[in-house]
């Protein structure tokens, strides 16, 4: 089966995390032991051998450990070579599934108004040159903090998080379940919590930036999830009219999942990697080449009912703090919606490949990728995603 992996380190692609940040693999488990999307898998694919852990050095992870300490709040944990499953299950089976010490959520099977349950985020498990798998989509948080003065307290930034540690388990199967995870820089005084919190019609992704320095910290980036859709064909953005935007490239993570078709010689790309700095974010380069160039993608959004149908990339800078992507295919449509956020990114690969395919899906993302956030000396920054199921 042909894979995306070898292209992702372009150096033509935007990066919202460095290339050694880690990619999820897994190796020599049973399939079934992942809960992925369910359009991932054909006959190339059973015979894999299942990802590896992240390929960084990390302390081993203690499965029997977590399992004593924080099982009976409807979570289970599961070694998946030198990784960890953990599953959240509520009574009225709506189920999420997400690995540390990646931190990348895999799955989210919400209850639908027809009794069953239908998997809201698309997975691609694709071959990594024989040696394994890897596995891509999903939702993930790619940021960047960065030191806003020059003193010696920034000489140790900038600093993403990687590598993501549990730290407590709370709530109950009959109503929400909440998995507090960290990742935390010592030296750089920084440290994220990333609460993921499944309820019966919603799954909820809030980020809590701690900044413990005397100095003041930039924020730039984005939560990243991948929805899945029938086909962008059969899918729409209800509620974004008369919000602003940017046409920008996409902006690519480590667990970005890329079309074939990607045009990497897109010369509006080019233009936006000077736009952006170093690791894929940074302040605008104020240069009339560039400046027109915005002035060409910048827009009003005039439809109320966005065909997803074209490839498209766009940063929303005046976006609603709630919209809905619906997709007629599978009818069912997902309300998202943002807290602590002012931009939202959107990327369709459009509807050139195969229905229920491998990029049968739809990411979006909570964003800071043109103006960074800033958060004062000692104190915290709140940001939140939440994926709604209105369909039950």
């Amino acid at each position: 089966m042909a894979t995306v992996y070898s292209s992702i380190f372009s150096s033509n692609f935007i990066y919202l995390q460095p290339s050694t940040n880690p990619i999820t693999k897994i190796t020599s488990h049973p399939l079934s032991n992942l809960t992925l999307s369910h359009n991932n898998f054909n006959a190339s694919t059973r015979n894999f051998r299942l990802p590896r852990a992240a390929s960084i050095p990390h302390p081993p992870i203690n499965v029997d450990y977590l399992e004593t300490e924080f099982s009976g709040h409807g979570t289970s944990f599961t070694r998946l070579g030198e990784s960890c499953v953990v599953r959240m299950g509520l009574d009225n089976g709506s189920v999420a599934t997400l690995m540390l010490p990646s931190g990348l959520i895999t799955s989210y099977k919400a209850r639908m108004w027809h009794g069953g349950l239908l998997e809201l985020l698309h997975t691609q498990v694709s071959e990594d040159d024989g040696r394994g798998a890897v596995i891509r989509g999903g939702v993930s948080l790619a940021f960047r903090c960065e030191g806003a003065g020059h003193d010696s307290e920034n000489e140790g930034i900038p600093w993403s998080p990687s590598i993501w540690n549990l730290r407590n388990v709370g709530g109950s199967p009959d109503e929400s379940i909440q998995v507090e995870l960290i990742s935390t820089s010592l030296e750089d005084k920084i440290e994220i919590k990333h609460i993921v919190t499944l309820k019966q019609d919603t799954l909820t992704s809030e980020i809590v930036i701690a900044n413990l320095r005397s100095s003041s910290l930039q924020l730039m980036g984005s939560v990243i999830g991948h929805l899945a859709v029938s086909t962008p064909e059969a899918s729409y953005a209800v509620g974004l009219e008369r919000a602003n935007y940017f046409v920008k490239p996409q902006i690519f993570s480590n667990f970005s999942i890329i079309p074939p078709d990607l045009n990497q010689n897109d010369s509006r790309q080019s233009g936006f990697m000077q736009l952006l700095s170093g690791w894929g974010l940074g302040t605008p380069n104020k240069t009339t080449k560039n400046n027109e160039e915005d002035e060409e993608m910048e827009g009003e959004e005039d439809d109320n009912y966005k065909h997803l149908t074209e490839k498209l990339s766009m940063i929303y800078t005046s976006a609603p703090r709630s919209f809905t992507i619906m997709d007629r295919g599978k009818r069912n449509s997902v309300v998202v919606s943002r807290e602590g956020f002012k931009e939202l990114y959107i990327f369709s690969p459009g509807s050139s490949h195969k229905s229920y395919g491998k990029y049968s899906y739809i990411c979006i993302g909570q964003a800071a990728l043109l103006k960074p956030i800033t958060i004062g000396p000692e104190s915290e920054w709140r940001g939140v995603q939440r994926l709604h199921n209105p369909n039950l």
